[in-house]
């Protein structure tokens, strides 16, 4: 038992508190990474985007991890910005403006869209149309992604973002010599306290994250069937 132990018998306890939500963190960031590649691949396929697959790096930081999705979502903003521009440059002004009246039918938006796409790209589905639609008319870029960019950020900009996501496999010595540098109570209990506090408002976002995209790929795959 290490002296600190002695000092402090909580320790333990927090230890494995620790070791416990590092890996949720792990966990939830990793099902991000699947979502935005499934998003991405939507936008690649359909919209004629050029979108770069993503993954995480085992022998990175999560800081380091959380900058590769932060690039990628990122670019999806961007993308989803120009789709914007394109349908704002292409379409009459009353024409636009019924891409955002939520009176509108969306099959008469979806069809608005698809002609500017057919313009665009030189052909286009109704599917593309479809994809324009649900990404410029939901809350999806303005509030999802800008809130899960924000918390990566915190995320990463916090004493959480210089751990190695592969340190579990190094015991719980290493992971509290990681975090802290040292075995304190109290700072084992700041450390325990920010990744709850983080962790809560990431798994909030993350889920509201992964439904927005799952509404999108779900329309997708009914359109193909």
């Amino acid at each position: 038992m290490a002296l600190s132990d002695l000092l402090y018998p909580d320790n333990p306890k927090r230890r494995q508190e620790l070791i416990h939500l590092h890996q949720e963190l792990l966990d939830c960031m990793s099902t991000n990474f699947q979502a935005t590649n499934e998003l991405a691949r939507v936008l690649n396929e359909h919209l004629g985007c050029t979108i770069s697959h993503i993954r995480m790096r085992e022998n990175s930081t999560v800081k380091e991890n959380c900058d590769i999705i932060i690039k990628a979502m990122s670019e999806i903003q961007h993308q989803v910005q120009k789709i914007d521009s394109d349908m704002k440059e292409k379409l009459e002004p009353v024409l636009y403006q019924k891409l955002y009246d939520i009176k509108e039918p969306e099959l008469e938006k979806i069809a608005i869209a698809q002609k500017v796409f057919s313009t665009v790209l030189g052909e286009a589905t109704s599917t593309a149309g479809m994809v324009a639609i649900k990404l410029l008319s939901s809350s999806f870029l303005t509030l999802t992604v800008s809130k899960l960019v924000s918390l990566l950020a915190q995320i990463g900009a916090s004493v959480l973002g210089g751990i190695s996501i592969t340190i579990l496999g190094l015991g719980i010595e290493m992971i509290l010599h990681a975090i802290l540098g040292a075995v304190e109570r109290n700072q084992l209990l700041t450390a325990v306290r920010s990744y709850e506090k983080h962790l809560a408002e990431f798994k909030a976002a993350s889920e509201k994250y992964r439904r927005a995209i799952r509404e999108v790929t779900s329309l997708v795959r009914q359109q193909v069937q």
